[in-house]
């Protein structure tokens, strides 16, 4: 192909681009604007469903079921989602919302963050872990379980002497569960230990807070006992659930079969109240037993 011949080509090339442009080699048509939805306006007294509100216990959503009676009886007593019902191959559409607003809820329960002035208007001394952000907290488990010299000297004058007993709040995985259960299970915990005449110390909130600070805390405090209460990693069915990790002669590097945990800390589980008296009497028996832990068990068993 010579010049001319390059020439004439290219020029042809450009002269159709002038035309209406092709799609999928037919012309093309533009789309007519379509009139814009106007936003659903709600008012006062409207009802607007929310699906986080259904008791996934009572939630059942099989139709025609062969017992359905004994079924629902079997549901009571787990809020796992089961008879939650099909259309054709697929989820129901209310049960993959339900299962999308669960999801949503343990997301921001991992992200948002405990308010600023928590520790503050609950009587508590705030520090802060050795992350700088959630973000680091959450790809640096490390950096959560552990102090700079400055905030040990910070923990120091919040904490005078050494306490028998130190109690310990910390976000954890789930700031909800402790907007939701810490104070009312910290308050159960106390009057449990004052009637048994246990000195509770001076409680403390940590932000950034993994159960390993809890044993930074026994090196610097010198303390016989933690317990701490952490919010838990959330899932579908709660993302308010907390735990108490219950640590005797705590220190860096202890094994975590030393410690006592309670679980379900939350208004479908163990509720904070009742779990703090719980765990004030289990705080007695592990002084008394001075172990706790695998060990505990043991000792029982003996």
């Amino acid at each position: 192909m010579n010049k001319q011949e390059l020439a004439a080509m290219v020029a042809e090339i450009l002269g159709g681009l002038n035309g209406p442009p092709m799609v999928k080699a037919t012309e093309y048509h533009a789309t007519e604007p379509q009139p814009e939805k106007k936003d659903t306006q709600y008012h006062d007294g409207d009802f607007v469903p929310d699906v986080t509100a259904l008791d996934l216990r009572k939630l059942y959503l099989t139709e025609d079921p062969e017992n359905g009676e004994k079924y629902r009886k079997m549901k009571d007593k787990t809020p796992a989602r089961l008879g939650s019902g099909k259309a054709g191959a697929r989820y129901k559409t209310l049960t993959m919302l339900r299962f999308r607003a669960d999801h949503a809820a343990a997301q921001d329960a991992v992200f948002s963050q405990v308010p600023e002035d928590f520790a503050a208007q609950n009587g508590m001394a705030e520090v802060q872990t050795r992350c700088h952000s959630k973000d680091e907290y959450l790809t640096r488990p490390d950096h959560g379980r552990c102090f700079d010299e400055e905030t040990q000297r910070k923990i120091r004058a919040a904490i005078p002497g050494t306490p028998r007993v130190q109690i310990v709040v910390g976000d954890g995985l789930s700031s909800a569960a402790i907007i939701a259960n810490a104070m009312d299970c910290l308050a159960a915990i106390r009057d449990g230990l004052k009637l048994k005449g246990i000195d509770s110390g001076t409680p403390i909130f940590v932000r950034y807070c993994r159960v390993g600070a809890g044993d930074a805390i026994g090196d610097i405090t010198g303390c016989e006992l933690v317990c701490m209460l952490v919010g838990e990693r959330p899932g579908l069915v709660t993302d308010k659930s907390m735990s108490a990790y219950i640590t005797y002669r705590p220190h860096t590097g202890v094994s975590e079969s030393a410690r006592t945990v309670v679980s379900n800390i939350h208004a479908q589980g163990t509720p904070a109240v009742e779990a703090g008296a719980h765990i004030a009497g289990l705080i007695e028996t592990i002084l008394q037993k001075k172990v706790s832990g695998v060990g505990l068990l043991t000792e029982a068993g003996a």
